[in-house]
């Protein structure tokens, strides 16, 4: 997935199987920044646009933006584990 905006599937999962506690206030900075940006650019275009690959990995992250749960499957294992905010 290299879309302008977008985040690669590489980075989120980094992003994210890293506890926020061992991150430091600008690298924290940086993973809200880039998460919104994903997100904003994963809104912009409609799904029936998307491929599958971006469907999956929108899913993945929880960038559907349809109202459901926002949190993708990697903040919910973080907090199955105890690693959430």
């Amino acid at each position: 997935m290299s879309d302008l905006g977008r985040q690669s599937f590489t980075d989120k999962a980094g992003s994210a199987m890293k506890p926020d506690s061992q991150k430091g206030i600008f690298e924290q900075a940086g993973d809200t920044l880039k998460g919104k940006s994903d997100s904003a650019a994963s809104s912009m275009e409609p799904q029936s646009q998307k491929s599958t690959t971006q469907k999956m990995g929108d899913t993945f992250s929880g960038n559907q933006n349809e109202g459901t749960d926002q949190r993708g499957v990697m903040d919910k294992a973080k907090d199955a584990m105890g690693l959430g905010d």
